[in-house]
């Protein structure tokens, strides 16, 4: 069956970083579009970052433009999220998710990894 696993999550100070992956098996990886979302405690899911399937084109939500980067490892089936200068906003379960192309609408999801920001 088809399962994303995150890892990496944990308890960083302001302006700390990061590395979350996310391991996929079960389906054609290199055929997904890859994401990451997250979900702050009380608040809606956000879409934080989207990554073509062959890792050419990424996009960004405003709050993490120029702090996080995604990339991904098609020959690993793995999924990355580089955070720096972390903030207490950036506070959430973080989920990776497959779609066919970016914005097409979320096929797959992961359970998630917490991360939290102190100030």
């Amino acid at each position: 069956q088809v399962q994303l696993v995150e890892s990496g999550g944990g308890s960083v100070q302001a302006g700390g970083s990061l590395r979350l992956s996310c391991t996929v098996s079960g389906l054609p990886f290199a055929d997904y579009a890859m994401n990451w979302i997250r979900q702050a405690p009380g608040k809606e899911r956000e879409g934080v970052s989207c990554i073509s399937r062959s890792g050419t084109t990424t996009l960004y939500g405003d709050p993490v433009k120029g702090r996080f980067t995604i990339s991904r490892d098609n020959a690993k089936n793995t999924l990355y999220l580089q955070m720096n200068d972390l903030k207490p906003e950036d506070t959430a379960v973080y989920y990776c998710a497959a779609e066919r192309e970016c914005g097409d609408g979320m096929d797959d999801w992961g359970k998630g990894t917490l991360v939290t920001i102190s100030s």
